[in-house]
């Protein structure tokens, strides 16, 4: 295989917004997606949706489930299930730790952002806690908070 070169570019496709209002993010793993061809032209055409995805283990393989990629619109008797389960490249090592992991008590793995590095697709894949629901509450006060200080800040220079 080829080296990519250090110029790769990277284009967001999809990103789960939910993903950091409903779930505290530990940690962030980089995998690559195996797909079919008519996914790949939907994918650059945008028509993708990371929410309710998440990541299962079967057979010491990593999948994720529920990712919707719409049909390709020349796709015709070629296309693809929408929701099909997509196995995620990771090292065997990567898997057998994140499985002890998820294993734990209240951690799922959930996809964060699906882009193209280069010519490959990738997920950013986080490794995930739910929020309790204060916590959320918490957060939306700091947000509304920090929004209000900022505004304060901006009418005072403009004043000045």
């Amino acid at each position: 295989m080829a080296p990519m070169s250090k110029d790769t570019t990277i284009k967001v496709i999809a990103t789960n917004r939910k993903a950091f209002h409903f779930y505290h993010i530990s940690e962030r793993i980089e995998a690559g997606l195996v797909l079919q061809g008519t996914e790949v032209k939907s994918l650059r055409a945008g028509k993708a949706s990371l929410v309710d995805s998440y990541a299962s283990f079967e057979r010491g393989e990593a999948f994720i489930q529920n990712m919707n990629i719409s049909h390709y619109d020349k796709g015709n008797r070629f296309n693809h299930p929408e929701r099909r389960p997509r196995k995620l490249l990771l090292h065997k090592k990567e898997i057998s730790r994140l499985v002890g992991q998820v294993s734990q008590k209240g951690f799922t793995l959930i996809p964060l952002q699906l882009y193209f590095k280069g010519s490959c697709v990738k997920v950013e894949m986080g490794l995930a806690r739910g929020k309790k629901e204060f916590d959320r509450r918490h957060d939306i006060k700091e947000r509304e908070s920090k929004r209000e200080i900022d505004r304060t800040l901006k009418e005072h220079r403009h004043t000045a």
